[in-house]
């Protein structure tokens, strides 16, 4: 029975993927804070405090690309991965004094945890809806806001099959742990085989084994539940590309218009150089009022071409970030897929130590065996799954904040038009 992660762990985020919207030239700021934030207090995978993947450069250039290995590690690292964890995860573990007065996540129902998760609330995104005007924009923002929360509610059921499938296989993992890892082979002293196990031993085993085929399976089979969110994604990302290119495009006019009154500037001194030639006397005056006058535009223009950068990054940001998510779900769906293949092989295995009945150590032993092989896999596809469910809600936090911004410029550059 093979091992259905065997392979390194960064597989699922380097991926070959489709290439990301195309960045301008402008830097964005990320929202998020540094990376000195709270770190987790359980189920800690190792990755999220280790960088693994070798540095390579995301400079924001025409057709550059994103380095989703170097994207993951700076996302575990912010304090919105962290805030979005300790709420997802109250409960799990001893109160902190910070804690006492937050009720633990499994008493809340699903949409008053989604209320808690997702930022901003649904109050602020349907004040500024209601006040914005309708666009082809607005609607796909607005239907991205449902259909966040719709795959919010989603990932939390998922989230909830993760604290399922602890207690499902902490049976096995104890078994594992307490019991030998019998061998056929001879050791490597070459003593012999390996120990066997004892008659009560073997018991203790198929009862194991008989509850854990008993119990469902927590991870739901692979399906087609967000396909919605990408066809949203993928509607989004075009129109905040064709905004972002009408914007490029009025930023070439205000850099023309620049250009044009330093031509001015220029050919003003020089007239007033001419003129001062001709009539000494007024010399002074046309040095100094030509290019107090030809300054004008250029200075009248600073504000509007800082607004421009600004909008572009946010276009840009906002752009980027549906790539982010919708990579975010293509690798939470196969975690999910991985993860309930191995359940449902687990449990053919665990079936055919089942079928010999019990205190037919052969095969009990060999179930343990493929068990031994097969559970670090399973306890890092855990992991995986725990921590891409709190990067995507990070992710859709940011979406949300960046787009309810463009929201805010459109409404506003439409206004004072």
């Amino acid at each position: 029975m093979r091992c259905f992660d065997g392979g390194p762990r960064r597989r699922d985020r380097e991926s070959p993927t489709p290439p990301p919207p195309p960045a301008n030239k402008t830097e964005t700021e990320d929202d998020d804070g540094g990376g000195n934030g709270r770190k987790r207090r359980q189920h800690q995978s190792p990755m999220s405090s280790t960088a693994q993947t070798p540095t390579v450069s995301t400079a924001t250039s025409p057709g550059a690309t994103i380095n989703l290995g170097d994207e993951y590690t700076l996302a575990v690292q912010t304090n919105s991965y962290n805030e979005i964890w300790a709420k997802i995860h109250s409960g799990d573990g001893p109160a902190t004094e910070n804690e006492d007065v937050a009720p633990p996540s499994a008493a809340l129902s699903p949409a008053r945890l989604i209320a808690r998760v997702l930022q901003p609330d649904r109050a602020s995104i349907q004040e500024v809806l209601c006040t914005a005007p309708p666009s082809h924009l607005t609607r796909l923002v607005s239907s991205y806001f449902d259909s966040s929360e719709s795959t919010s509610a989603a990932c939390l059921s998922l989230r909830r099959a993760v604290d399922h499938a602890r207690p499902l296989y902490d049976p096995i993992s104890k078994l594992l742990e307490l019991l030998p890892c019998t061998s056929p082979s001879p050791t490597s002293a070459g003593t012999g085989p390996g120990p066997h196990l004892t008659p009560a031993q073997c018991d203790w085993a198929f009862d194991t084994f008989f509850e854990f085929d008993r119990l469902d399976n927590p991870f739901p089979a692979p399906s087609t539940g967000f396909q919605g969110m990408r066809r949203c994604f993928s509607e989004l990302r075009q129109q905040l590309e064709s905004h972002l290119r009408k914007a490029r495009r009025r930023r070439r006019l205000l850099r023309r218009a620049t250009r044009g009154a330093a031509a001015c500037l220029i050919g003003a001194a020089a007239g007033a150089a001419v003129a001062a030639l001709v009539i000494a006397t007024h010399a002074l005056a046309a040095l100094v009022a030509g290019p107090a006058v030809c300054l004008l535009p250029g200075d009248l223009l600073a504000g509007p071409r800082r607004r421009a950068r600004e909008h572009m990054a946010q276009l840009d940001a906002a752009a980027r970030g549906t790539y982010v998510l919708n990579n975010d779900l293509d690798t939470i769906e196969r975690l999910v897929a991985r993860l309930h293949e191995t359940v449902e092989s687990d449990k053919k295995l665990v079936r055919l130590g089942l079928e010999r009945g019990r205190g037919m150590r052969h095969p009990i032993e060999e179930v343990l065996r493929q068990l031994h092989k097969n559970h670090p896999c399973f306890l890092h596809q855990l992991e995986d799954l725990d921590e891409h469910i709190c990067l995507f809600f990070a992710a859709v936090n940011r979406a949300r904040s960046l787009l309810l911004r463009q929201i805010h410029h459109h409404h506003h550059h439409r206004h004072s038009g």
